[in-house]
C-alpha cells in the first residue's frame, strides 16, 4: 500500500501581508496629502508616482540595500509628480527602518551618511525654506530616526538569540553533567559488585577447597568451613542487596534494609578478619584514631580499595599473612597492604583479568588520589594508596 505524497510546506504569508499593508497605508497617506494639498491640483501622474515610490517597500526584506536607495530615488519623482512635501518620505522610511533591522549598525551609519546627501539636496530643489533652518534638520532626524530604531531592534533581536543561545548551552551542560554523574554512579556501582563478588567468591573457593580437604579426616573443621562459607555468602548477598537497590527504578518498592544499609568504611576493615582467618591468611590491622571521622566517599574508598587487595592476597598466595596500616598525614590517608609471600611474576597477568588493580586505580583517583602495587624489596607483595582527606 502506497503512501500518499506529503503536503508541501505552507508559507507563511504574514510578512507579505504586512508589505502589502505597509504599501497600501503609505499610498493612502500620501494621496490623501495629494488631495488635499492647495499648492498643486491632483493628477493621474501624480497618483502614479506614488504608487511606485511605495512599491520598494515590497523587496525590502529580501534586498534592503536596494530597495531604500531605489525609494530614496523615487522621493524626486513624488516631489516632481504630486508635489506633496510633508509625507514623501514615509516609503523610505520604512525600508530604512527594515535595511538597519536586517543589517545591524554598520550598514545603518553607511546608509546615513549617503542618504543625507540626497536629502539635502532635495530640500535645495524643492523645499520653499532656507537650507540652513530648523526643516533641515528635520528632514534629516526622519533618515536618522528609523534607522536608529532599526538598529535598535536589530540589537535587541541578537541579545535575545544570545540569551537563548546560552540558555540552550547551559541546559546541554546540565545533561552532560547529569549523564556524566550517572555513568560515573554506574562505575561505582559495579566496581562495588566486582569487589563485593570477587571476594565472597575467592573466600568460599578458599574455603570449600580446605573442606573438600577435611571431609574425611576431621568432619568438624570440615563442617566449620561450610558455617564460614553460609555466613560469608550470606554477608555478601546482604551487600548485594544493599549495592543493587541503588539500580532500582522504583526506590518505593525495594527493600527498606537494602536502601538503609550504610556505605562500609575504613572502621569495617575489621570485619575482614574472620573471613580471611578461615581462608588461612593472619590478618594484622592497624588503623589510626581519626579513621571513624572521614568523609564518605575517601572511607568508602579506602574500605573497598583493601577489600580488594586482600581478595588479591587470598587468590594468589594462599595461606599466609598480611598487614593493613591505615594512618592519617597532613589532611592525607595513607594505606599500606602487605602480604610476607610475592604473587609471583605471571600471578596476575595468567590467574586474574587485571580488573582488581584498575578498578584499585580507578577508586583512588576518582577522589584525588593515587595507587601504586608491585613487589617488596624484603619479599611480599604492597599494595599502597594515598587518598586526600579534605573536608568531612
Amino acid at each position: 500500500m502506497s503512501t500518499p505524497p506529503s503536503a508541501p510546506p505552507v508559507r507563511d504569508l504574514r510578512p507579505l501581508l504586512v508589505d502589502v499593508a505597509a504599501v497600501v497605508s503609505c499610498v493612502a497617506v500620501m494621496t490623501t496629502d495629494m488631495v488635499l494639498s492647495h499648492k498643486t491640483e491632483a493628477t493621474a501622474a501624480g497618483f502614479a508616482s506614488i504608487v511606485a515610490g511605495a512599491l520598494p517597500i515590497m523587496q525590502s526584506r529580501r534586498a534592503p540595500i536596494g530597495a531604500f536607495a531605489l525609494a530614496m530615488a523615487l522621493i524626486f519623482g513624488i516631489l516632481s509628480f504630486a508635489g506633496i512635501y510633508a509625507t514623501v518620505a514615509c516609503p523610505a522610511m520604512l525600508c530604512a527602518y527594515v535595511l538597519a533591522g536586517a543589517r545591524g549598525r554598520r550598514v545603518a551609519a553607511f546608509a546615513a551618511l549617503a542618504a543625507m546627501p540626497t536629502v539635502l539636496l532635495m530640500l535645495d530643489l524643492y523645499s520653499p525654506y532656507p537650507l540652513l533652518g530648523w526643516d533641515t534638520a528635520k528632514n534629516l532626524s526622519f533618515v536618522c530616526l528609523p534607522l536608529a530604531l532599526g538598529v535598535a531592534s536589530h540589537d535587541r533581536r541578537a541579545h535575545t538569540a544570545a540569551l537563548v543561545e546560552r540558555a540552550e548551552a547551559a541546559e546541554r551542560s546540565r545533561e552532560e553533567e547529569a549523564l556524566r554523574r550517572v555513568g560515573e554512579e554506574r562505575l561505582r556501582i559495579a566496581q562495588d559488585v566486582h569487589d563485593v563478588v570477587a571476594h565472597a567468591m575467592v573466600a568460599i573457593n578458599v574455603q570449600a577447597g580446605v573442606g573438600a580437604h577435611l571431609a574425611d579426616r576431621d568432619p568438624g573443621r570440615a563442617r566449620g568451613t561450610l558455617r564460614d562459607i553460609k555466613r560469608v555468602s550470606g554477608e555478601a548477598l546482604g551487600e548485594l542487596r544493599s549495592v543493587l537497590g541503588l539500580l532500582r527504578e522504583d526506590s518505593d518498592s525495594c527493600d527498606p534494609s537494602a536502601r538503609t544499609r550504610p556505605t562500609r568504611l575504613m572502621s569495617g576493615v575489621e570485619e575482614l578478619r574472620e573471613s580471611l582467618g578461615a581462608a588461612g591468611v593472619e590478618l594484622e590491622i592497624r588503623l589510626d584514631e581519626g579513621i571513624e571521622a572521614l568523609p564518605a566517599a575517601v572511607g568508602a574508598t579506602g574500605y573497598r580499595i583493601v577489600q580488594e587487595a586482600l581478595t588479591n592476597v587470598m587468590r594468589h598466595v594462599g595461606p599466609t599473612s598480611a598487614q593493613v596500616r591505615a594512618t592519617l598525614r597532613a589532611g592525607v590517608l595513607e594505606i599500606e597492604v602487605d602480604n610476607d609471600r610475592g604473587l609471583g611474576p605471571t600471578a596476575l597477568t595468567t590467574t586474574g583479568s587485571g580488573n582488581g588493580l584498575r578498578g584499585m586505580r580507578e577508586r583512588a583517583a576518582a577522589v584525588g588520589g593515587s595507587l601504586t602495587a608491585g613487589p617488596r624489596e624484603q619479599g611480599g607483595w604492597r599494595v599502597a594508596a594515598s587518598l586526600p582527606v579534605g573536608r568531612p
